[in-house]
Formats: structure tokens, C-alpha cells, sequence
């Protein structure tokens, strides 16, 4: 294992049971998932939809709940059991040695996989990349539909959460914003799980 690989490690909020992930929508999807308490109509299920355990790296997809089609933040409590099943039938985005033998498996896994895997420098409240890297999982076909019907728990609105802590950076309250941080810890991936995502441990 490289010195890059313990820089990845999925860290999240999560129970036994649960682990919590955001998405940002407009609130044409937002407003329905929130009554329906899972993703309805105009959500789609035929587009890949992309699930992040940590808070702020979706803080940065965003700008703060303020870019066009992402004013809503959501936390979605999902099983465990889904998540994982997302990673073992994952593809990670771009090739890696020491995970994959050659480009010619790793395309043939991209082909086969319903679910695509990315890890992103994380950031701190104020934006700056940090040394570790954050996971991001698209769901797309089967999981789209497992995530959909089976996976989810529950799901809130936390754009005020985004708006407050984001408020408080501004007016250089670095303290204040980094204790409103929902609380992320290391999520134990099964070994099987580590080797196939090129994660630490």
C-alpha cells in the first residue's frame, strides 16, 4: 500500500445500521424526495446520481448550497448494507496500479459496474484541500434503483446547516463554523472493500 493510499479513507457519520451521505438538488427535486421521504418524479432514475459521505466536499460541490440546481442540500440516511453493496460493485473513475492488472481490466470493470467511484482531495471549512481524499459514489442503472427503493432511510434538509456554517466563515468565525461540521469519523470497510477502492485502512 502507497503513501497516497492512506490519504483514502471514507469518512462519514454513521450508526450501526447507517451511514449518511449528502446530495444537493433544486427544489423541484428537493421539495418531493423531502415529502416522499425517497427520490420521486422529477427526479431520474436513467442519470447516474452521486452519494457523499463527507459534508463539506459536497460544501465545495455546491458553493455552499449557492450554484444553480444544487440550493438544497439533503442528508440521506442510507443502509449499510446498500452502501456496501455500491462498493462491491464498483469501478474507481480513473485506472490505478496495484488495484487493477492492466487498463484492460479496469475498462472491463468500468463496462460492467453500475457504480463509479472517485476519491477528491477533502476540504477544510474554508476550502482548502486537504491530505486526505474524499469518496464520492455514483449510482447509476441497478443501484440507482436499489438506492431509490430499498437503501434509503431518511432524508432532511440541511441547507440552513450549509447557509449558517458558511456565514459564520465569512465573518471569520473559523471555530464556530468547524463545531456546526457534522462529525465524520473513519467507516471500517471490509478488507475485500479496501483492496477493490485502493483505500487505506
Amino acid at each position: 500500500m502507497t503513501e497516497a493510499d492512506h490519504g483514502r479513507l471514507v469518512r462519514a457519520a454513521y450508526t450501526d445500521s447507517t451511514i449518511t451521505v449528502y446530495q444537493a438538488f433544486p427544489q423541484e427535486i428537493a421539495e418531493p424526495a423531502l415529502r416522499a421521504g425517497t427520490f420521486v418524479a422529477p427526479f431520474k432514475r436513467e442519470r447516474m446520481t452521486w452519494i457523499k459521505p463527507s459534508f463539506l466536499w459536497m460544501m465545495y460541490r455546491s458553493g455552499w448550497a449557492r450554484k444553480p440546481n444544487q440550493e438544497h442540500v439533503l442528508r440521506i440516511e442510507i443502509d449499510r448494507d446498500g452502501f456496501e453493496w455500491a462498493l462491491a460493485h464498483s469501478a474507481l473513475s480513473h485506472f490505478k496500479s496495484g488495484v487493477h492488472a492492466d487498463g484492460d481490466q479496469w475498462r472491463a470493470e468500468v463496462a460492467a459496474c453500475p457504480v463509479r467511484v472517485q476519491w477528491d482531495p477533502d476540504r477544510s471549512v474554508l476550502m482548502e484541500p486537504q491530505p486526505w481524499r474524499a469518496i464520492q459514489v455514483g449510482l447509476s442503472g441497478e443501484a440507482v434503483s436499489r438506492y431509490v427503493s430499498q437503501w434509503i432511510v431518511d432524508i432532511a434538509d440541511v441547507t440552513e446547516l450549509a447557509r449558517s456554517t458558511h456565514a459564520a466563515v465569512l465573518d471569520d468565525r473559523i471555530e464556530e463554523a468547524e463545531r456546526q461540521v457534522p462529525a465524520e469519523r473513519p467507516y471500517p470497510l471490509p478488507e475485500p472493500l479496501r483492496r477493490r477502492l485502493g483505500a487505506g485502512g
